[in-house]
């Protein structure tokens, strides 16, 4: 292996944060003082080997003490681990959080997505850019959705240091972003999870019905609301009663795919191979979701107990939580959560008595939507681009590490708790015959009351807007995110199912649900998706790399042209399209045309 390391050296800062992470180095080789350690060793092989996943965390923890990934800093991580540092490279600069370029030890995230984009995030952006002039110390960085659309506009400041410090605006005012950028720790406080769920404390509630009741950070409060009860049904059951319920149940997937959970849950304990792993996927990306968000920040407990029975069922006794680099609450909680855990025997060996042992690693993201494809992600926890890999082999036979693996987002796992205790027979019962269960929609834009609502599936378009409390005008929805596709406001009766917005030619995708009112062009926000797909892309396969710029550049045209020359780039558009659904590895390249094809078709987008 030639790994071509450089002359650069860490500094005392970037040394102590890899030193932090992986413990003072063994060896001259791993870049100890050659007073103290042999050169002529070296740790290598197999152990080198099974330390590479340790590359996205010793990434972070560089980037959270400096603010920057230095050459120096990057070539002593790689001697830590045995990674060539080619390889380290093309994975830092995979992640747009990440920087190997010197930049100000304060960066200040802010949302210019379709929510964001909608409420005023350009002039937002030239308000703070001028508020702070130059030589501010801070680095401004237009990026991608924040995860916080029930608040748009928003911004994220992040200040690295030791610890590093963070600070949200949102809704922001370029007074509130400025001083979240200069002086994190005088922000205000963020508001509580439960201020983004407008039906907070209503009766009938199945997922949402602690947010707002227990306090997040208390385990005791928790149980006493019911928490562990599944468990400790589960544990009644046995894993293959687990299975049988969740399958009886009806659960699909609530991340897009709608897979059957319980096909997926028996296929991963069939396997012969060991260990099982359980992935839970946390790193809702899609422009205008923030549901996992909402219940990772207000009921964290529920998310590790429904780790916990899965990898119950699946014979599974390490789990990871795969959570968004932009979620600095949701990380605190969910850590608090676990280490609550883990020190009352709920996670660790022999939980509650039963013989099993599971325990949960938290991986967090750094900004790279792709790696909400559980195989981007699988790839990413390993250490390297978060690619997709080709399938088959599924994740049930092959997934991370090489091994049998269940991976759901938070939503689909905290649904398994209601499924054990109320029984499979009671939840199909929710929601229709091929659509069971209580849906959490994620619901921004033009509405009076935005935030996650939570409704049994079968209630139509029109009922959730007019909880949301619609305003007037209303042009268009997009349901499913960038990835999704318009509806008109004459079809407000589409029933919210996996098949009804499959007949009505949409998708119901993560269950975003974006109001659009006629103060909005349109041809911007389509313009916006393009980019966000453009920029979003991980290049691995032609169809995406080429095709998502091709349609950029097609509709930055139609913005200045009219008449026959629009209709040709239209054409385009259409060619461009069907050739990254039919083609590309993924869903990203797959779906990158779903909703400007939508708008042209549903809405007449440029007529």
């Amino acid at each position: 292996m030639d790994l071509h390391f450089g002359d650069s050296e860490p500094t005392d800062e970037e040394r102590a944060a890899v030193d932090a992470l992986l413990g003072p180095p063994q060896s001259s080789w791993e870049g100890a003082d050659r007073s103290d350690a042999d050169l002529r060793w070296a740790r290598g092989g197999r152990a080198a080997r099974d330390r590479r996943d340790l590359l996205l965390p010793g990434l972070h923890a560089i980037n959270d003490r400096v603010g920057w990934i230095s050459e120096g800093a990057l070539d002593y991580l790689c001697r830590r681990l045995t990674v060539p540092p080619a390889e380290a490279y093309g994975v830092a600069t995979f992640y747009a959080m990440f920087s190997v370029r010197p930049r100000p030890a304060t960066v200040l995230h802010v949302c210019t997505d379709l929510a964001c984009t909608a409420a005023g995030a350009q002039d937002l952006c030239a308000g703070i850019e001028a508020g702070l002039g130059h030589g501010s110390g801070v680095h401004v960085e237009r990026g991608p959705c924040l995860g916080l659309c029930e608040r748009a506009p928003a911004a994220l400041a992040i200040r690295a240091g030791d610890p590093v410090r963070t600070a949200v605006a949102a809704p922001a005012t370029v007074r509130e972003a400025v001083l979240a950028a200069s002086a994190p720790d005088s922000a205000p406080e963020e508001p509580p999870a439960e201020t983004a769920v407008p039906q907070a404390g209503q009766d009938g509630l199945v997922l949402l019905r602690r947010v707002g009741a227990v306090d997040p950070s208390s385990l005791d409060d928790y149980r006493a609301h019911g928490g562990y009860t599944a468990l400790r049904e589960a544990f009644a059951l046995g894993p293959a009663g687990v299975i049988r319920e969740v399958t009886d149940s009806g659960l699909v997937g609530r991340g897009g795919a709608a897979f059957p959970t319980g096909r997926k849950w028996q296929a991963t304990a069939s396997q012969p191979d060991r260990p099982h792993y359980v992935v839970c996927n946390a790193d809702e990306s899609e422009p205008g979701t923030f549901k996992d968000r909402v219940l990772m920040e207000g009921d964290p407990y529920a998310l590790v107990e429904a780790m916990t029975i899965a990898a119950y069922a699946v014979g599974a006794h390490r789990g990871y939580l795969y959570l968004r680099g932009e979620y600095p609450r949701a990380t605190s909680r969910m850590q608090h959560a676990v280490d609550q855990a883990r020190a009352r025997g709920l996670l660790g060996d022999d939980i509650l008595g039963q013989g099993h042992s599971f325990d949960i690693e938290i991986r967090r993201g750094a900004g790279a939507y792709v790696c909400g494809e559980e195989t981007a992600l699988f790839n990413s926890i390993e250490g390297y681009r978060g690619e997709p890999r080709s399938k088959p082999p599924f994740p049930v036979e092959k997934g991370l590490f090489g091994k049998p693996t269940v991976e759901n987002n938070v939503e689909t796992l905290v649904n398994v708790l209601p499924i054990l205790t109320m029984g499979a027979a009671a939840y199909a019962a929710i929601g229709t015959a091929r659509s069971t269960g209580p849906k959490l929609f994620c619901v921004s834009g033009a509405v009076e009351r935005p935030g996650v609502h939570e409704l049994p599936f079968g209630a139509t378009l029109g009922e959730l807007l007019e909880s949301a409390g619609v305003r007037d005008r209303l042009r268009a929805v997009l349901l499913g995110g960038a990835a999704g596709g318009f509806v008109r406001p004459d079809e407000l009766d589409l029933p919210l199912t996996f098949e009804g917005t499959r007949e009505a030619g949409t998708t119901l995708g993560s269950g975003v649900v974006m109001a659009f009112d006629d103060t909005v062009p349109l041809p911007r926000l389509l313009l916006r998706i393009a980019e966000f797909f453009r920029d979003e892309s991980c290049g691995q396969c032609v169809p995406c790399r080429v095709g998502t710029v091709r349609q950029e550049e097609a509709l930055r045209r139609i913005a200045e042209r009219t008449g026959a020359a629009a209709a040709e780039d239209v054409a385009l558009l259409r060619e461009v399209g069907r050739a990254m659904r039919d083609a590309s590895i993924c869903g990203l390249g797959q779906t990158a045309w779903n909703a400007v094809e939508s708008a042209i078709d549903r809405l007449g987008a440029y007529e």
